[in-house]
């Protein structure tokens, strides 16, 4: 195995930044996420995050921009993808694709923590985001986010740490390495 590509998915609140950051560095790879591709682009048409993805319903092509991005990353290899559509784009170039997620109760406890929201608003935030990308996703490209059957790796990231989970990524990144 010549070059690590490393796809981190999973709902919003499942800490896939903070798993892909850390496999990132423990591994020495780069790191790219779509979460910030897509920010940057809601940030430039100036609009909030939960009206950009409904105005992504309609734009295809502020989804396969980000898209694009993350194929050719792993096209170049040696990197953590940390996005919802992540181990899709890689496809058969990922070592490993993990999948992370956790009680949706769980999920909108740490959108509250880490986005200083009130619960109400961290849940319709929640629920308005997820609702737009199993949208978005089924319509451009046949993709049911749902379906895990494509992941080589599971956590719940409320029964395991972070740190727990980049130990045990590692550990089987090696084992692929002694093939």
């Amino acid at each position: 195995m010549s070059k690590v590509i490393l796809t981190v998915s999973g709902k919003a609140g499942t800490g896939k930044t903070t798993v892909a950051l850390l496999l990132a560095k423990e591994l020495g790879l780069r790191y790219i996420s779509a979460g910030k591709v897509f920010r940057e682009m809601c940030r430039r048409e100036g609009k909030d995050f939960v009206s950009f993805h409904k105005y992504a319903e309609e734009n295809p092509d502020l989804d396969r921009k980000v898209d694009e991005t993350l194929k050719a990353e792993a096209e170049r290899g040696n990197v953590v993808l940390d996005g919802r559509l992540a181990g899709w784009m890689a496809g058969d170039k990922a070592t490993l694709k993990i999948y992370l997620f956790a009680p949706q109760e769980e999920c909108i406890k740490r959108i509250v923590e880490r986005n200083g929201l009130s619960y109400s608003d961290a849940f319709k935030e929640y629920i308005e985001r997820e609702q737009s990308n199993k949208k978005r996703y089924l319509k451009f490209y046949g993709i049911d986010i749902d379906d895990l059957s494509i992941y080589d790796l599971v956590f719940n990231t409320k029964l395991w740490r972070p740190r727990e989970i980049v130990k045990l990524v590692k550990y089987a990144v090696s084992l692929l390495k002694g093939r």
